[in-house]
């Protein structure tokens, strides 16, 4: 079977550092970054509620004083808001997606931003609520996928990674659609839908790929339930904290990002996610 090797993709995490994505026609912001008073600077930042506002808010509670910084958490559990969010200056930075899906977001609508290194990677899982191993499912069964592009093509990566489906060979990850599906031996059905909804909606297809916050929020345990599930070690899919071009060498959003990637988050991340739901990119 071929395999398409996802890790010449995108830069490893450990090379994400300098990234910047940007591209022509994005509209300007008026907004002024971060804003300082009596030497505490305060930092806008939405994320997903499950894991990245929980790590930040680790970070707020026990680093963020003695750097100076004050983190104010806005959750979104919707993946445009964030991006749009800080393109129109009404948040200072994001934290909640991958290098891909970045990227296919500045394709698509021109932002101009800059994305710091990865923090942490949430592996995709196959779930089911009807199958205990993969091997059971029957020939033409509906399966589920993100409908966004970027996890589109990741989840049909993993059901290749799987063994169920064979990708047309060269084919890019980041815009692959079912369209793109060489071989499909079990004949599944793919549907796209939601990123959010595919675990509140297991019940209706054979098997779903799952995004890891979203399988944080719905109580999934990776380890115990998943059929499936990306490997962590090399993975491109590392979560990053995301800027506008203009603030990439704020002092503050710097600092924050140096705090992330300290030992006592690694530590925290260690912890907390113990069921291979959350796994340090450094």
């Amino acid at each position: 079977m071929t395999r398409i090797d996802r890790r010449t993709l995108f830069a490893s995490s450990a090379g994400l550092a300098a990234l910047t994505l940007s591209a022509c026609g994005a509209g300007g912001t008026s907004a002024d970054g971060p804003t300082e008073e009596g030497g505490v600077t305060t930092i806008t930042i939405g994320a997903s509620p499950k894991p990245h506002a929980e790590i930040l808010q680790y970070v707020q509670d026990n680093l963020a004083a003695d750097a100076g910084l004050e983190l104010s958490i806005t959750p979104y559990t919707d993946y445009q808001i964030p991006n749009q969010a800080l393109n129109d200056g009404e948040i200072d930075a994001n934290f909640y997606q991958t290098p891909n899906f970045l990227e296919q977001q500045v394709e698509e609508k021109g932002y101009e931003f800059h994305a710091f290194k990865g923090v942490h990677i949430e592996p995709m899982g196959l779930y089911s609520e009807s199958l205990s191993s993969l091997d059971d499912i029957s020939d033409g069964a509906e399966v589920a996928v993100a409908n966004d592009p970027a996890n589109t093509g990741r989840g049909l990566a993993l059901f290749e990674s799987a063994g169920l489906i064979t990708l047309t060979e060269g084919v890019d990850i980041v815009s692959a659609t079912p369209a793109d599906i060489a071989e499909n031996p079990k004949n599944l059905r793919f549907t796209t839908l939601e990123a959010a909804q595919i675990p509140r909606s297991l019940g209706d297809f054979a098997v779903g790929a799952v995004n890891g916050n979203y399988a944080l929020e719905a109580g999934l345990n990776p380890k115990e339930e998943a059929l499936f599930l990306e490997p962590g070690e090399d993975s491109p899919y590392a979560n990053l904290v995301v800027v506008r071009e203009a603030d990439k060498d704020n002092e503050a959003l710097v600092k924050l990002d140096e705090l992330l990637h300290s030992e006592e988050v690694k530590q925290f991340i260690l912890d907390t996610y113990t069921d291979g739901s959350v796994i340090p990119a450094f």
